[in-house]
């Protein structure tokens, strides 16, 4: 924490389908000095895109729609690359960032790529077909969202607390009032220019106005299903092991496992995203074949990295540091080191240790 002047980080680790540690280190108010808790929650930024996978799964399992749908079946506005017009979108292709759409024109808003309010919405398209290339967009895990909201018939974030988060007995949540605000770890972002922290203030915004307003399959950026989900790191240690365990935790199954191994089917074998869920081969922890996803946004860094097989995995949290990659990778990775190191490959008792 102090090579990378990191203001607060909270991790949890997994060995043997446990959660054996949870640690909270610096602070979660760097002007009142609040000590940060492992209880206190942080925007997952896109961590949260697995959850919105995971609820595309469920509704695939239901029979409301395919992987390789269409997603103008769902849609109220059109989603179709101008360059190629005969190309459909599909579902799939939103899932593992092959759309060939881009976040160029931001992605907080659908008037951006629907034709009918942006004359350059052309421009939210990359030239190459739909399908055939990788590129990493948020807007992508937002249309997802209007998916969900459409088929569903429900907002969002309350298909996703509903049918995955409550499930789990976790509290996590999309709608900042509907958390307590003083369990909410403060974002700062890193200024390199002037080798200082800037307090995030938008980062936990209510959106309130938006909200009592809000069009199901249109107002869905408000929630930014990319990005938005607010939970604790021991929490998010809980719903990975359902992951871990192929879509099951405990006694609660949340998707088959025919479902969780969807998620983690590489579209291209020399890639590394498949939907929702990077493989990390031997870049994290040399010799060992991690799956998980990684998250950045207002200054927070986030990680849910986990060994399927081997049952163990980590979550860590931070809320500023010096790093200079958007997601944190080089503190993460250091610290998921460290704690593997320790907990996992040592000659560790399993005692939960907190």
């Amino acid at each position: 924490m102090r090579d990378y002047k990191a203001i607060g980080v909270s991790v949890a680790v997994v060995k043997d389908n446990h959660i054996v540690y949870s640690g909270a280190f610096g602070y979660k108010d760097r002007e009142s000095q609040t000590k940060l808790s492992p209880d206190d929650a942080f925007r997952i930024a896109s961590v949260t895109k697995t959850f919105v996978a995971t609820a595309i799964m469920k509704l695939i399992e239901k029979k409301r729609l395919s992987l390789d749908d269409d997603v103008n079946s769902y849609l109220d506005f059109p989603v179709r690359n101008p360059n190629y017009p005969d190309k459909p979108v599909t579902v799939r292709m939103l899932l593992c960032h092959r759309s060939s759409i881009n976040d160029s024109q931001g992605c907080n808003s659908f008037d951006m790529i629907n034709p009918a309010t942006n004359d350059n919405y052309h421009a939210c398209y990359n030239d190459y077909e739909p399908g055939s290339r990788y590129q990493y967009c948020n807007y992508n895990y937002n249309i997802l969202g209007a998916v969900i909201e459409n088929v569903s018939g429900k907002r969002i974030d309350r298909f996703i607390v509903n049918k995955i988060i409550r499930p789990l007995r976790l509290h996590g949540r999309f709608v900042v009032t509907e958390k307590d605000s003083a369990v909410f770890a403060k974002a700062y972002r890193y200024s390199e220019k002037r080798d200082s922290f800037v307090l995030s203030r938008d980062a936990y915004f209510p959106f309130d106005y938006e909200l009592e307003r809000y069009r199901l399959g249109y107002s869905t950026p408000v929630l930014y299903p990319a990005g938005g989900l607010k939970i604790s790191a021991t929490e998010l240690a809980k719903y990975m092991l359902m992951h871990m365990n192929n879509g099951k935790y405990k006694i609660r199954r949340i998707i088959k496992e025919e479902s969780e191994f969807s998620l983690r089917q590489l579209p291209v074998q020399t890639h590394w995203y498949a939907l929702s869920i990077t493989h990390y081969n031997n870049n994290v922890l040399p010799g060992e074949e991690l799956l998980g996803q990684t998250g950045g946004g207002y200054g927070i860094h986030t990680a849910m990295i986990f060994h399927p097989e081997k049952k163990y995995g980590f979550v860590v949290f931070c809320n500023g540091c010096n790093s200079k990659s958007t997601n944190g990778r080089e503190l993460n990775y250091e610290i998921i080191e460290c704690l593997y190191r320790n907990l996992i490959s040592a000659d560790f008792d399993g005692q939960v240790m907190r």
